[in-house]
């Protein structure tokens, strides 16, 4: 990557932004992260909640994430001795969850790079010099590379200018919508920890189960695909007064929850797009995330780590 001296990176979210930050740095370019968000997180967020004298922790995006790549089980390995990860047996054998949240991940992966966060870059502009990036506050640039590791919705926006071909491609991938509702009770439920339940729910865990989780007893409820898409512009307090009927009708009685809340995820889970990458070395442009391959955070590890080689190798 010796004529790649920098390189913007808009989003650093669920990890596609991070890994291919991290694979650049180790080439010696300059990275500059941007995200639109407030801190670390993506679709690995987590939050602490204080109701009634009591706190609760909810990961709220991702659950938990695998690891086959021999790649990334190494790099979950070093993860496990940083005491940022650990095993979580009852999602599956080859389950790992962020210690103490999902959002330790991320926040991990942040803290080595630059980040630019509440950072909405509006659009971006490419000519000899190389690319700019312009946001509320500003103009950021140039830069040498400029790699897009957002959401494929998103990619259409900024860059059908400089690559058609991208968009067509993004346009292609859409991804799934996910309400997700974060219930704290007072008193520990008679439920399983990961109970197998049925539509309108997905899933539902109790993040208390969670290897160095700590906090009440908050349980994370995502909504099936389809209710979700059904359901999408309903108001956040019908949709978890829907879903918490729905745990109760497929679980038993329970007490009242004394915290409840609901978030909508407009681009959850990401298609198969099944490539891995979208790599421009002509006009040092690439593209990365989960939606390149599949609907995993490793897959999301993956295609940066390839968006960052394929700059470095055209």
């Amino acid at each position: 990557m010796a004529t790649m001296r920098s390189m913007a990176i808009i989003g650093a979210g669920m990890g596609a932004g991070l890994s291919c930050a991290a694979r650049a740095a180790e080439a010696g370019c300059d990275v500059q992260l941007f995200d639109k968000g407030r801190r670390p997180g993506g679709r690995l967020s987590s939050k602490t909640v204080f109701a009634e004298g009591l706190d609760f922790a909810f990961d709220y995006g991702a659950q938990y994430l695998t690891a086959r790549d021999p790649l990334f089980r190494a790099q979950v390995a070093d993860w496990e001795k940083a005491g940022i990860v650990a095993r979580w047996p009852a999602a599956g054998a080859d389950a790992w969850v962020g210690t103490p949240a999902m959002a330790t991940i991320p926040a991990h992966m942040a803290g080595a790079h630059p980040v630019r966060w509440s950072t909405h870059i509006r659009s971006v502009a490419r000519d000899a010099t190389g690319w700019t990036l312009v946001h509320d506050d500003g103009r950021e640039g140039p830069f040498d590379a400029l790699v897009l590791a957002i959401p494929a919705e998103q990619v259409g926006p900024l860059i059908a200018a400089h690559d058609p071909g991208l968009v067509q491609r993004a346009a292609a991938c859409p991804s799934a919508p996910c309400w997700t509702v974060m219930l704290g009770f007072d008193t520990r439920l008679s439920v399983a920890d990961v109970p197998a339940l049925r539509e309108p729910i997905d899933w539902a865990a109790r993040n208390p189960a969670k290897p160095g989780h700590g906090g009440g007893e908050a349980w994370t409820i995502h909504a099936t695909e389809d209710w979700s898409r059904r359901h999408l512009e309903r108001d956040a307090a019908s949709v978890t007064a829907s879903l918490l009927r729905a745990f109760e009708e497929q679980t038993g009685s329970l007490p009242p929850p004394i915290h409840a809340a609901a978030h909508r995820w407009r681009y959850a889970r990401s298609a198969k797009g099944g490539t891995g990458t979208h790599v421009r070395p002509d006009i040092a442009l690439a593209a990365c995330g989960d939606w390149l391959i599949a609907p995993r955070v490793e897959s999301a590890w993956m295609s940066g780590r390839q968006a960052a080689d394929g700059l470095s190798s055209g």
